[in-house]
């Protein structure tokens, strides 16, 4: 029987690499009844992490999505990855979910990969929760964890447990808002519990931390103020409703704390997400435009309103392309047709699916406040809006990251090219952030990703998956173009000598976006210079240039071409003259602007024993890396700065070297800037 909307929770579990996000989901699968049997990474018997690339890795590469209940609610749960490589992942799920558990280790509190997602979810405006996981571990510091993301995320923690211990000594939780301290069975896993008093030795503590937390929402709320101010009483329920509207209004993040892998607090979690997380008809209405006026719509969600959905993920399998989609409004049925307003085409969807993570199973509709996976999509692909064909709309889509590493790869056999076409095309529409494009001297294919890992991943997948038979070379860093000045140039289409008359005349005005990793082409002309029909020709021309480069053949960006000008014939123009006169126009008037090459620069964080920070700083000095930040967490030395994705290949091996392997660190790309000139007269020979 369907679920009511207000019984329902889209979340999604989005932490730092090794912060135990897919082991904290495998207890949620446990104790709601969806497994009979812990899961567990190291011995690669997860649900969620199921492709064997991530088995064998023992990290999380693609977004997971599975249906359990807890109470009488339906919690859609999507266990997405920790590694910035696979950023993509946790973008698109962020995207449609209502709600979000941040999974911190208690003992490295706030790391580099945490503020990646949190900034993500913000984006957003996902409401979150948090969960302080490993307070098992020697070093674990709830309070540390809360002050992190005071000071490090700008939010504003509220504890609504606190520890009962911590390292070996910790024994359970003691819960705020009952004043009960909770212990967990180990005989049963976890899967047991008693609520009981709170120790004397930590009652004052529970106390003190109990009025904090009415104290902060009194400062948000009217009517705790008032019983506040008057030191009157306030109920359970009066306390959770009002940590509720707070959670859904983004002006608090309730704290949480626990043991997953020791299964503790994981249940009590689970209370949360039903207890302050958000329906999906209890956050703001989806907004969109009219796909030809541009007038801005909302939707509310509702079952009984005009279908409305997302497709945030594309997936490939034996039987063809699956597509999954948010339903925001309406129902969505097999043999259902839709539209697809960004390429005006209908679409029929043929069968739906629940998915629980690699499993499929056949659904008779889904509805709004749904996540679906649906077959028969031909022209679709991630970030796409599905809507009732006589009510249109378009959602905004998200946006990914530019690509900063590349590798070419070629068939060994001319039997192989269409192979490894149907592959890498295959492989771009589940990855948004996975490129190709045909090297203009050499013919090689080109794929670019966000790291070394990534393209790994991504090879492994078609030499051993998919049997390709083909050659890859190194990772090698995604270089790019763009232009120093502002410049305008006209250039004409010149036939070869001989060759039928044509005549095409364009003029460009090029202007830089300083920090833009984007390229823009816009049209300020009119008809009786360009006629429209020859426009996108033009653009293509004009793309196809910058694509292949000015300088040193790097694709450009951080460029807007403004098409102010032009002139054509009625009989001699055509559209080969209008495309070569944009390319010629835009590398002439790049020349005329001045180019510069730019370099990929990532932020890191390296981790590192006292013992060995004198050769980790050397080695980080000797990479160009700028240290911006450097502190002490739980004895560890904590590194942090910026420095060229170029100096940083095979920085793991190294870092292993040097440490003796007790270091650890993480990048995530920051900006594109430019090179020195001594590297870029070098690139331009």
């Amino acid at each position: 029987m369907a679920v009511p909307l207000e019984r329902k929770r889209n979340i999604g579990i989005i932490a730092h690499i090794d912060a135990g996000k897919t082991t904290t989901t495998e207890r949620i699968l446990f104790y709601t009844g969806l497994e009979h049997r812990l899961g567990n990474v190291d011995d690669g018997t997860t649900v969620t992490d199921w492709m064997e690339e991530e088995r064998k890795r023992g990290i999380t590469i693609t977004a997971a999505a599975v249906t359990c209940p807890w109470r009488d609610i339906e919690i859609n749960i999507i266990d997405t990855p920790g590694h910035v490589d696979f950023t993509a992942e946790v973008e698109r799920s962020l995207r449609v979910l209502d709600g979000a558990v941040v999974i911190l280790d208690a003992v490295a509190g706030v790391q580099a990969q945490s503020e990646t997602v949190w900034r993500q979810a913000d984006r957003y405006r996902v409401p979150r929760l948090v969960f302080a996981n490993k307070m098992d571990r020697p070093g674990a510091d709830f309070d540390k964890c809360c002050d992190m993301l005071r000071h490090r995320l700008g939010a504003t923690p509220l504890p609504v447990q606190i520890p009962l211990g911590s390292g070996q000594d910790f024994a359970g939780v003691i819960d705020l808002v009952t004043m009960q301290a909770r212990r967990y069975d180990a005989a049963t896993e976890g899967a047991t519990f008693e609520d009981g008093p709170i120790p004397p030795e930590m009652h004052e503590l529970a106390q003190l931390h109990r009025d904090e937390m009415v104290r902060i929402l009194a400062e948000k709320c009217d009517a705790v103020m008032e019983k506040y101010l008057d030191d009157a009483p306030i109920g359970e329920e009066e306390l959770r409703a009002a940590v509720r509207r707070e959670t859904i209004a983004n002006r608090v993040v309730p704290v949480l704390c626990g043991a997953a892998f020791k299964n503790t607090g994981v249940q009590a979690l689970l209370d949360a997400v039903c207890d302050y997380l958000p329906a999906p008809n209890q956050v703001p209405p989806v907004e969109g435009t009219h796909p030809k006026s541009g007038q801005a719509i909302q939707r509310q969600a509702s079952e009984k309103g005009h279908f409305l959905g997302l497709v945030f993920k594309v997936a490939s399998d034996e039987h063809g392309d699956i597509f999954y989609v948010r339903v925001y409004a309406g129902k969505l049925e097999p043999r259902q047709h839709v539209l697809n307003p960004r390429t005006g085409e209908r679409e029929r969807v043929t069968q739906l699916f629940r998915m629980y993570a690699n499993e499929r199973v056949g659904i008779g509709e889904a509805v709004a406040g749904d996540i679906a996976a649906v077959t028969g999509l031909k022209a679709s692909s991630t970030g796409d809006t599905l809507c009732d064909p006589r009510h249109p709309i378009v959602l905004g889509g998200m946006s990914f990251p530019e690509t900063v590493v590349s590798m070419a790869i070629e068939p060994k056999t001319s039997a192989e090219r269409s192979r490894l076409d149907a592959v890498l095309a295959r492989l771009e529409r589940e990855d948004p952030t996975f490129r190709r494009r045909v090297d203009a001297e050499t013919g090689q294919t080109i794929v670019s990703g966000m790291g070394e890992l990534h393209l790994e991943v991504l090879k492994h997948r078609m030499l051993s998956d998919f049997h390709v038979d083909a050659n890859v070379g190194r990772p090698r860093v995604s270089y790019k173009e763009t232009i120093v000045r502002a410049a305008e140039h006209e250039a004409e289409y010149v036939p070869p000598i001989g060759g039928h008359p044509q005549f095409a005349r364009v003029r460009l005005r090029l202007e830089p976006m300083p920090g833009s990793t984007e390229f823009r082409v816009q049209f300020l002309v009119g008809d009786e210079e360009i006629p429209r029909a020859f426009r996108s020709v033009v653009q293509e021309g004009v793309e196809g240039a910058a694509s292949a480069g000015v300088l040193a053949g790097y694709p450009m960006v951080g460029v807007r071409v403004l098409v102010v000008g032009g002139a054509f014939h009625p009989t001699e123009s055509s559209e080969g003259a209008f495309a070569a006169a944009g390319a010629r126009a835009f590398r002439e008037g790049a020349e005329k602007a001045g180019v510069a090459i730019l370099e990929p620069w990532m932020r890191f964080e390296v981790m590192t024993p006292e013992a060995h920070l004198g050769d980790v700083l050397g080695d980080l000095n000797g990479r160009r890396a700028h240290i911006s930040e450097q502190a002490i967490r739980s004895g560890v030395h904590v590194l942090a700065g910026k420095v060229p994705l170029s100096e940083m290949f095979g920085y793991a091996t190294a870092l292993r070297s040097l440490t003796q392997g007790r270091a650890t660190f993480t990048m995530e790309p920051v900006a594109y800037l430019p090179v020195p000139d001594e590297v870029a007269r070098a690139m331009a020979l």
